[in-house]
């Protein structure tokens, strides 16, 4: 049977959110709502946070006992230390046939994306090595040199009518361990895109991100 692992990398230290990671939305620390999310999909066999964190270490112990908390070690622990790094060292201590990579800061992913995301993943002869999430955009974009990047603006076509462009909006990850050891990257070179909707997929970067984030919670009477 194929073993799915779930990976949430949290460092303790945020430098533009401080403490975003264990930061209360909606009145519980910002991780628990993606680990409520990944305990809750049934293709998931294991949740895995590797973190810095005393904190987070001992707060998941109370509220996730099946979540399995690996602790960063120190030359990893540099906030300009590449991802794959952290997953690699993640991986060697995990058995996994896929893995899916998410962060604390996409409080509003859903279980029924996730879900049909690993579904997709798993289906026979699929033709793609990867899956990650992205958000559609349709709108003009200009360049630094003020040149249009998407659009002729002597044509003035409807957003609508734009050739779609897709953000990586970094809400999670598909791969095989193969090709994070092989390639050192989570997307191979056949991926494919799991399209959400702009809301589910808020992820939290900026101070102004955790202010949205709280009004949506607000206005979706998320509670804990």
């Amino acid at each position: 049977m194929t073993r799915t692992v779930a990976v949430v990398p949290m460092r303790h230290n945020s430098e533009r959110v401080p403490g975003k990671n264990y930061r209360l939305l909606a009145g519980i620390p910002l991780y628990h709502h993606v680990v409520r999310t990944l305990n809750a999909v049934p293709e998931i066999d294991l949740v895995v946070i590797d973190t810095d964190s005393d904190f987070i270490t001992s707060d998941c112990a109370e509220h996730f006992p099946t979540v399995k908390v690996l602790p960063r070690p120190e030359h990893l622990r540099d906030g300009a230390i590449a991802m794959n790094d952290v997953l690699l060292n993640t991986l060697d201590q995990v058995e996994a046939d896929v893995v899916l990579q998410t962060h604390s800061t996409n409080p509003f992913l859903k279980t029924s994306t996730v879900s049909a995301a690993l579904q997709r993943f798993n289906e026979p002869g699929r033709d793609f090595d990867s899956i990650f999430s992205v958000t559609r955009l349709q709108a003009r974009l200009w360049d630094s040199k003020t040149q249009p990047v998407n659009h002729d603006p002597s044509v003035l076509l409807r957003t609508q009518d734009l050739p779609p462009l897709f953000i990586e909006n970094s809400c999670f990850f598909i791969f095989t361990p193969q090709l994070l050891r092989e390639r050192g990257t989570r997307i191979g070179p056949r991926p494919f895109m799991m399209e959400m909707a702009p809301l589910e997929a808020i992820d939290i970067d900026v101070e102004e991100d955790f202010l949205l984030a709280a009004a949506v919670a607000e206005g979706k009477g998320v509670a804990p």
